[in-house]
């Protein structure tokens, strides 16, 4: 069995900053931890600046990354900018879908992500026929992930409607959803049981949202991911127009729609959760499910700013993702809930620096199925994210504030070292299996313009 010494000039290990760690390797895992190591040992793999856990991006809509810029053109609403998003998605084939998404996980790397959630919806080609492989864009999009370098948790979302129309069903698919569409839950589970995972990919399932898998189908995938014991994702008043219908049909908000069809759980993640009643809340909290908070995706789109303070109170576990890639930078994300919590409240300090970093790496990997990553402890997988700390802008402060640091000052441009199952994704800020990340993704959007 080789062994890779990692020799960490400081590493944060939960509770504090730790200098001088030496961390062994072996098969993909942490298989010793040792501190007081003021010099590399020979032969170690030496990474200068703040080690943390890998992070974790839980919510990803990898097309989306072709629309920045784009739709921060003028105004509009969610809605109109739904409607770019459409066009992106129309044009997808697997081949293009695989270019795009592996320059975007590399991105991603090079932002210290060691995971994804990929929420995956564009599963057909367009008109809603099937691929002769009827998991080609999903497949595509763990190939990405593994040839970008980083984990892929595919959370193959289930979207069969347009609209809440009535309580046993739903408006059928429009022109640009046909893609998106298996018909019925039970076709959806047929097809995503198809799908395999992988030493650095597994399979996960979403609900698309209340809007798009009508109530009587919401046990179907419940069912599918519990049998599995796999995540279940699901995007949860994202929008008010989202509560407005369902309390019209429903006569009851989202939440417990999910909740009295057997959504709700341990497994379970509602990403954004913004707009929420005080029973929601209760409800996310006692049945354990999470909360992935995309503040700059939900500040880009003006959605509002969620409880999220208020959910984790109740016992609902935080998460962060990038979601539609306004920008790609987790440490943007932590700092982003505590800093929008700021301004909602006048008040300051609801999240400590660890607690922030607990969000982005290990409840972040515990959503997506990786509860065996997110610390520096043995036998943990051995995922790692180092962050200068002696850029512009990390420079100064005192190394055991590395927490702090890394939360409030650094970006993902501070990211030096990125390490997937042990080994050296970026090196020294450069990606070891896409040379050109840049060149990658403007060849691949451009691929895609109209």
């Amino acid at each position: 069995m080789q062994v890779t010494t990692y020799w960490l000039e400081h590493a944060w290990l939960g509770t504090h900053v730790e200098p001088g760690v030496s961390l062994d390797v072996a098969d993909g895992r942490i298989t010793a931890v040792r501190d007081g190591a003021d010099t590399p040992e020979p032969g170690a793999e030496v990474l200068r600046g703040l080690t943390l856990p890998g992070l974790a991006n839980a919510h990803s809509h990898a097309f989306h990354r072709a629309l920045r810029g784009l739709v921060q053109v003028g105004s509009g609403t969610f809605w109109t900018w739904r409607e770019f998003m459409y066009q992106v998605a129309s044009r997808l084939t697997p081949e293009s879908y695989h270019a795009l998404a592996r320059a975007v996980y590399a991105e991603m790397a090079l932002a210290g992500i060691t995971v994804v959630g990929e929420f995956h919806y564009v599963h057909h080609a367009p008109g809603g026929k099937p691929y002769a492989d009827p998991n080609a864009m999903g497949e595509a999009l763990i190939a990405a992930a593994a040839d970008a370098g980083i984990r892929i948790t595919l959370l193959d979302t289930a979207y069969l409607s347009s609209a809440i129309t009535n309580k046993h069903g739903g408006e059928p698919p429009d022109q640009h959803q046909l893609r998106f569409s298996d018909g019925t839950a039970e076709a959806w589970a047929e097809r995503v049981s198809l799908l395999k995972g992988g030493e650095l990919a597994r399979i996960g399932a979403a609900v698309h949202s209340v809007r798009a898998v009508p109530a009587a189908q919401l046990p179907v995938v419940a069912a599918w991911a519990a049998e599995r014991g796999a995540p279940l994702h699901v995007h949860l008043s994202e929008q008010t127009a989202e509560n407005d219908a369902c309390l019209k049909v429903h006569g009851c908000t989202p939440a417990r729609l999910l909740a009295d069809h057997g959504v709700l759980g341990r497994r379970t993640t509602g990403v954004h959760n913004t707009h929420l009643t005080g029973e929601d809340i209760r409800l996310l909290g006692d049945s354990g499910t999470g909360t992935c908070m995309c503040p700059t995706t939900e500040r880009d789109l003006a959605d509002g700013i969620g409880p999220a303070k208020a959910l984790q109170q109740a016992g609902s576990p935080l998460s962060l993702g990038s979601d539609s890639h306004a920008v790609i930078d987790l440490l943007e994300e932590a700092r982003a809930m505590e800093l929008d919590e700021r301004l909602r409240t006048r008040t300051r300090g609801h999240w400590t620096a660890a607690s922030l970093l607990r969000a982005a790496t290990a409840d972040g990997q515990a959503a997506l199925g990786w509860d065996d990553a997110g610390r520096l402890e043995q036998g943990a997988l051995a995922d790692l994210t180092t962050v200068a700390l002696d850029s512009v802008r990390t420079a100064g402060p005192l190394p055991r504030l590395g927490a702090e640091t890394a939360v409030f000052a650094a970006t993902s441009a501070d990211v030096r070292h990125t390490v997937v199952a042990g080994r050296h994704v970026v090196r020294d800020g450069i990606h070891t299996l896409v040379p050109d990340v840049p060149s990658a993704l403007s060849e691949a959007i451009g691929a895609l313009r109209g």
